[in-house]
């Protein structure tokens, strides 16, 4: 059982910032506390493929990041309060999207590898 809460999404204009946060608890996220394991972001906007957004290594803090988002996105992690964080500036309406918190395993940017989801939280951007 893992529970990955999503919350910070809204509504807000182009060019400005946003930020996310992830909050995880349930007893199989602690038995992966045991071992390494990956925390990220995707996002799905309406017709399109859930993407790739961010991902950080819980144990290490390494993070990875799509082009998309790069030099504009920040992913960062606490490890005492078991939360996480999608630190959002510049954004442009192309970033318009519901974005999910996951949790899993594999050093991946495959959505599929993923099984442990959160409901997401709506981002919208106007421009």
């Amino acid at each position: 059982q893992v529970d990955l809460v999503e919350s910070g999404g809204g509504l807000v204009q182009a060019g400005g910032s946003m930020r996310l946060s992830c909050a995880a608890s349930g007893r199989t996220f602690n038995a992966y506390k045991m071992g390494y394991f990956n925390m990220g972001w995707f996002r799905q906007a309406p017709e399109k493929e859930r993407e790739f957004v961010a991902l950080i290594t819980w144990s290490t803090g390494d993070t990875y990041f799509a082009d998309s988002v790069k030099g504009r996105f920040t992913i960062s992690r606490d490890n005492v309060n078991d939360a996480m964080y999608l630190q959002m500036n510049s954004l442009k309406p192309e970033d318009t999207a519901k974005y999910y918190c996951v949790m899993g395993r594999s050093l991946t940017t495959e959505a599929k590898s993923y099984n442990y989801w959160g409901q997401g939280t709506q981002v919208t951007v106007s421009s």
